[in-house]
């Protein structure tokens, strides 16, 4: 192989292993917040820690469990028996068995000196499922647990060593899932079209300064009114949900799971923006947009009117316009990036389940994540001139 490829073969490779290390890493940080609360008698705050872990761990199962099963019939590498695969689900491992399968499957291919297609394909195939896993646990537990730590120390007017390790933790953690989702999307477009390192950091900047003023936001409501939050976020939950509902998502493969889909993002979308249908998604972002900046307003209002209650007051005097000024930043860097580096494709007509039918050169079909294609075709807008035809076998909003 030439250096080029095999030095991109390596580097795929050496962020896969560094994904797996900051995902163990942060499940370990968490382990120990939770402890160290139980050693200090502090039993609600380790039980809410482990009860955002559980949830979002049995989520993450659900997902992988319900993919792989969609996915026996794919002319794939093998597989573990059945009974092993459930077995590994039910103990929570099932991510992590990606993980690794993930990680031999690049090794093979960056070991070989001309890979077949077949094994590029199938690497891909599996590093966009654990992509769109990543992203998952990420707005499930990581932000989460983000929040209840930062809403701990507002309330309790102090800080330990082991709260600072979980955000540091928690920021690393949903730093990369935003770039690796990037990345994953990038590998879906059939047209290739260069996406440089600035469209990817502007891309990450404005996704993380707008998530960041509204963690700090649900946050302080927590640390105010602590019984209250929950059905703050189960009201929001449940409009966000009605409305995943109304865009009509065709994403899982049955609509049982599809529920499980639609539950979590009205959870991302909590917290950030997700595009979960096809078309033109300005009118969508903006409502979404308003609609959350409306409700930190009102959540603002009731940290003013009630902030005596807090012992931190001084320092949240500078974090809130901190936080103002992070909003306005990452809105104008939203803006651009959809104004000048969003790319758009040409996507040409699929055949079935809204992907080409590949083969490799062996005669062999090749794998293609038909999961992340789908997002792919949300996020990447077709070019003007494919926008005007009239593509006939169009169903559900995927062609």
């Amino acid at each position: 192989m030439p250096w080029s490829p095999r030095a991109a073969l390596f580097w795929d490779l050496v962020l896969g292993v560094l994904g797996t290390l900051a995902f163990l890493i942060d499940l370990g940080a968490d382990l120990w917040a939770a402890s160290q609360y139980v050693l200090s008698g502090r039993y609600l705050w380790a039980a809410l820690v482990l009860a955002l872990l559980g949830l979002s761990s049995v989520a993450l199962q659900l997902f992988s469990w319900v993919w792989l099963r969609a996915d026996l019939s794919s002319p794939h590498a093998p597989k573990p028996p059945g009974h092993c695969l459930a077995l590994l689900h039910v103990l929570q491992l099932g991510y992590l068995y990606r993980c690794v399968q993930g990680l031999r499957q690049g090794l093979l291919v960056w070991r070989q000196e001309v890979p077949t297609q077949f094994d590029l394909a199938y690497a891909d195939f599996l590093s966009l499922d654990i992509s769109m896993l990543r992203l998952f646990e990420t707005f499930l537990e990581m932000t989460p647990q983000l929040t209840l730590v930062l809403a701990i120390m507002l309330q309790s007017g102090s800080a330990e060593y082991y709260q600072w390790v979980s955000i540091c933790t928690s920021f690393v953690g949903i730093s990369w899932a935003l770039l690796d989702y990037h990345r994953a999307l990038r590998t879906c477009l059939p047209s290739k079209p260069l996406l440089g390192l600035g469209a990817s950091v502007i891309y990450f900047l404005w996704n993380l300064l707008l998530l960041w003023p509204r963690v700090l936001v649900v946050a302080l409501f927590s640390a105010l009114f602590p019984r209250c939050v929950a059905l703050h976020f189960l009201g929001l939950w449940l409009v966000l949900l009605f409305w995943v509902w109304l865009q009509g998502t065709d994403f899982m493969p049955d609509p049982c799971s599809e529920w499980l889909y639609r539950a979590t993002v009205a959870t991302i979308l909590y917290f950030s923006w997700f595009n979960v249908a096809e078309g033109r998604t300005r009118g969508r972002a903006t409502i979404h947009l308003a609609f959350l900046l409306n409700d930190s307003l009102l959540l603002v209002v009731a940290w003013v009117t009630q902030s005596t209650w807090l012992p931190s007051g001084c320092l949240l005097q500078r974090l809130l316009p901190a936080a103002g000024a992070c909003f306005l930043l990452g809105l104008a860097l939203r803006l651009v990036y959809y104004r000048w580096l969003h790319p758009s494709c040409r996507w040409e007509p699929d055949q079935v389940d809204g992907t080409r039918g590949l083969h490799s050169l062996e005669g062999r079909q090749l794998p293609q994540n038909r999961r992340m294609a789908h997002l792919a075709k949300n996020f990447f807008p077709k070019g003007r001139d494919e926008a005007a035809l009239p593509w006939k076998g169009e169903v559900n909003g995927v062609l």
